[in-house]
């Protein structure tokens, strides 16, 4: 176990990611910036499953741009699909009305089997400004250092070689088709604040480029989070309160199995 956190083989693993890590101080550049999430809940009464699922888009400053409602009752109705679509929504509404829209999460997600119905329009979306981009808290990804025998994820490496604020260089992923290209980037806004991943579009993206969307998101960050993204979440939750409303509007108040979600 610990030959993760020690030995030749991690020494030589965090000489690779320091020739990867550049590092670059941020500066607060004005730009106005949304956030994207979604969010979906549900509860189930003999078989009928009640379920919800909410996207939204969220200026910085608080401004709500979309805000994105559906729900329904039936049975295997795949949420997570439901709430991509949702998202993806939001963005084409978002595009032209800011500098720089965030989508909360992976590009890899949305180009994966369960999503794949969806990559024509997340593609177009993204296409369409050039201003889109994916932001992911936590990454499992493996991809930089596994031909080093990596164990842990890329983030990791990169975490214990430096608390300055920096991003690491481009890496480029083709395996989703040559329209389908991405590339992540691991950065961090400011000294000892936690790395976040960020993921384009196409490959051709220079140097230049991921400096100025640092500086923009620099701006409008709070520990080393985009604010815009932070709100999105906020707004966008379904707790099992609003849910347990739903059940009473619906009057399924009395099914067997709606105790649960009413306490």
């Amino acid at each position: 176990m610990l030959s993760i956190l020690k030995g030749p083989k991690f020494e030589q693993i965090l000489k690779k990611a320091k020739e990867n890590w550049v590092e670059y101080n941020p500066e607060k550049h004005e730009s106005v910036t949304a956030g994207i999430d979604s969010s979906f809940n549900n509860t189930k009464f003999q078989g009928i499953e009640l379920w919800a699922a909410t996207a939204v888009s969220v200026k910085s400053n608080g401004e709500i741009l979309v805000d994105l409602h559906d729900s329904g009752l039936g049975s295997d109705v795949d949420l997570s699909k439901i709430a991509s679509k949702m998202e993806i929504e939001a963005c084409e509404k978002t595009v032209d009305e800011v500098d720089l829209v965030l989508m909360d999460g992976s590009l890899h997600s949305q180009f994966m089997t369960r999503q794949s119905s969806l990559d024509a329009i997340v593609v177009k979306t993204m296409k369409k400004k050039n201003n889109v981009i994916f932001i992911a808290k936590t990454s499992n990804t493996k991809k930089q250092f596994e031909k080093y025998g990596s164990l842990a994820g890329d983030i990791f490496y990169y975490n214990h070689i430096t608390k300055s604020p920096g991003f690491s260089k481009l890496f480029v992923e083709k395996k989703y088709g040559s329209d389908k290209i991405i590339a992540s980037t691991f950065v961090r806004l400011s000294e000892s604040t936690p790395i976040i991943k960020l993921e384009f579009l196409g490959e051709d993206h220079s140097e230049n480029e991921i400096k100025s969307t640092l500086n923009k998101l620099y701006k409008n960050s709070v520990g080393g989070y985009p604010y815009a993204l932070k709100l999105a979440h906020n707004n966008c939750k379904i707790s099992d309160k609003e849910l347990a409303k739903m059940v009473s509007l619906l009057g399924l108040s009395n099914e067997i199995g709606s105790r649960e979600v009413l306490g």
